[in-house]
């Protein structure tokens, strides 16, 4: 079959790229004809491990091409999937002026019968929506939802080794279900993956399971709190907790507040969803209030280091990441800490080993990069742990005393909290445990 992906961000590229692996001939088409022109020109817009090499083999094979008349590639597709972006709205609601021009455009340009495909993460009702506005289509256009479960750092295998494939889609509708069964049929030869539900169910999985995860983060970083006040230690409940076969060990570690593209976005939405139904998810919304609490966990400690005075200070920190394995910085608790330590009057030196571009984009002048880690810490009053990438998991702490002025290891991952560093001359603080 032939594939449109329109929208060529991390969603749309990732998956255009992966269906190319599977055999699909796929056209990948974004309005931006800079974005076009550089992954014509072999350039990937994003780091993401694996992604590279995929798109190179399928360029290669012919499979996987990119185009900015999207009307042309709507044309020439069997199946369109739409991936654009769904940015919250001030209300918390997500904001789908991407999707409608996409679906209005299918609408228009459709030469055949076809499947359009929602990829991107959408509100419930969206489906029904985007069934109206390509209701008169000259050719039956068959709406189904298929949100996406993609990890970043680990997408590539995700697509093509997927926990499972949610697909929303009406039980009477054989045309699309069969559609997209060949689709998802190459990732499904070990067992079947695929999920069928209504495309209403579909919509809200996306969100619900997003919020479930960020939930179980902002439960423990509460956790971590009540562990520095009684004197307990995070790690050891977390083990604990986590060994229990009812609740398993993923997403219950203590941090500095979660970020990315997906979380924050997707709990907001969800409160805001369940609002306009006229009801309060209770639990929601203070999931959200407990990680922007969170987010400032750092920035509390440092300045109860420093008397609240921080002008002057030489504060390092390590990743601006929101996590390892990416340069996403979306909603990263690193900006939290950066924006208030600039605002607190601190100098602030930044390393990242793949984020720096994207901080220079946002702070430009305003901070110092480093092109090291050992870099940063040079002259530092205290240097901030914030992204768990492997090259700070284990550094010289001897070569870092020498470096740094000060003595202030903050650890928001709590990696080093284990290697006697308050024995080593240094001023260790992690979030919810003893450290040593």
């Amino acid at each position: 079959m032939t594939l449109c992906m329109v929208g060529t961000g991390y969603v749309g590229l990732v998956s255009g790229a992966c269906f190319a692996e599977t055999g699909q001939t796929v056209v990948c088409a974004d309005k931006d004809e800079s974005k076009i022109q550089m992954l014509e020109g072999g350039k990937i817009p994003i780091f993401e491990p694996g992604l590279e090499e995929v798109v190179e083999r399928s360029v290669a094979a012919g499979r996987l091409s990119f185009t900015s008349d999207v009307a042309a590639a709507i044309r020439d597709a069997e199946v369109v999937f739409v991936a654009v972006g769904t940015p919250p709205r001030a209300d918390g609601g997500a904001d789908l002026s991407a999707v409608d021009a996409v679906a209005r455009s299918v609408a228009e340009h459709a030469e055949r019968e076809m499947v359009l495909v929602l990829k991107s993460t959408v509100p419930v009702g969206t489906n029904r929506r985007v069934r109206r506005i390509v209701a008169d289509a000259p050719h039956p256009i068959h709406v189904v939802s298929n949100p996406e479960f993609l990890k970043e750092g680990e997408a590539v295998n995700d697509f093509l080794r997927p926990d499972r494939v949610v697909i929303g889609c009406d039980s009477d509708d054989e045309f699309a279900r069969g559609v997209m069964s060949r689709l998802y049929h190459p990732v499904c030869l070990d067992r079947n993956r695929m999920v069928w539900m209504d495309p209403a169910s579909a919509e809200l999985t996306k969100y619900v399971a997003n919020t479930m995860l960020a939930m179980r983060i902002s439960f423990m970083n509460e956790i971590s709190q009540l562990c520095e006040k009684v004197g307990a230690d995070v790690h050891s409940v977390r083990h604990g907790v986590g060994s229990d076969s009812r609740i398993g060990p993923k997403f219950l570690y203590a941090g500095p507040g979660y970020g990315g593209s997906c979380f924050p976005k997707d709990v907001k939405a969800l409160v805001h969803t369940a609002r306009e139904a006229g009801l309060e998810l209770e639990l929601v919304a203070t999931t959200d209030r407990v990680n922007a609490r969170q987010k400032g966990v750092l920035l509390r400690k440092i300045r109860a280091h420093f008397a609240d005075d921080l002008r002057g200070k030489r504060i390092a920190v390590w990743g601006v990441a929101f996590k390892p394995r990416t340069d996403d910085i979306r909603d990263s608790a690193s900006l939290t800490l950066v924006d208030a330590l600039l605002a607190d009057g601190a100098e602030v030196i930044l390393h990242d080993p793949e984020a720096l571009d994207n901080a220079r984009a946002r702070y430009g002048d305003r901070v110092e990069y480093a092109a090291t880690a050992y870099g940063a810490a040079e002259g530092a009053d205290a240097l901030c742990l914030l992204t768990e990438w492997r090259e700070y998991q284990n550094p010289d702490f001897g070569r870092l005393k020498e470096q740094m002025r000060g003595t202030l290891l903050l650890d928001g991952r709590n990696i080093w909290s284990t290697y006697g560093l308050r024995g080593q001359g240094f001023h260790y603080d992690g979030i919810g445990v003893h450290g040593s």
